[in-house]
């Protein structure tokens, strides 16, 4: 069974595309940011209806995972904006958990180098009372952590953007009834 470079090229990034999306859904389960779950649950199951598409020479769903390459991309631009505090934007903002509780990233807490300590509010014994939680010595702040994510996802997108136009059209080529 041989493979064209170009068809190669797309399965391999594509795979590469999903792994990045599996590990960024684990950090965002682990933060509860239920914005991005969402999103990044729909793009997994994108990336695999396109891994589908280019492995059976689908042209349709090639065309879907391609137009959402695009929102991908605008949602990561987004997330890039909102970590950065751009415009109206505020990472300090329950935005990403939907309003419905105060987490934020898990890499505010757990980021490379960062010693965490909790302080509990003096008088207040019981195992579900509320802790104040102090952050220091990190060596990368978080929300730099967040942009670096969605850059990665950003650059991804867009080398498979670059990639999918010669194997779109190739692909359909091979679908069309006068060229058989």
């Amino acid at each position: 069974m041989g493979c064209c470079s170009g068809r190669c090229t797309l399965i391999f990034l594509c795979t590469i595309q999903l792994l990045v999306a599996l590990e960024r859904q684990v950090f965002d389960f682990l933060g509860y940011q239920w914005a991005p779950i969402l999103a990044n649950f729909f793009h997994i199951i994108i990336v695999i209806l396109g891994l589908f598409g280019t492995i059976q020479y689908r042209p349709r769903y090639i065309v879907v995972y391609t137009v959402w390459m695009a929102l991908w991309v605008a949602w990561n631009v987004f997330i890039i904006c909102y970590y950065l505090d751009v415009g109206d934007l505020t990472k300090d903002s329950d935005l990403l958990t939907f309003n419905i509780s105060a987490h934020h990233s898990w890499w505010s807490e757990h980021g490379p180098g960062c010693v965490r300590r909790e302080m509990t509010q003096p008088g207040v014994g019981t195992v579900d009372s509320q802790s104040y939680i102090s952050v220091m010595g990190c060596l990368m702040e978080y929300q730099y952590i967040e942009v670096l994510h969605s850059g990665t996802q950003i650059l991804i997108a867009l080398i498979l953007l670059v990639d999918l136009t010669p194997s779109l059209s190739t692909m359909s080529m091979r679908n069309h009834p006068i060229s058989s």
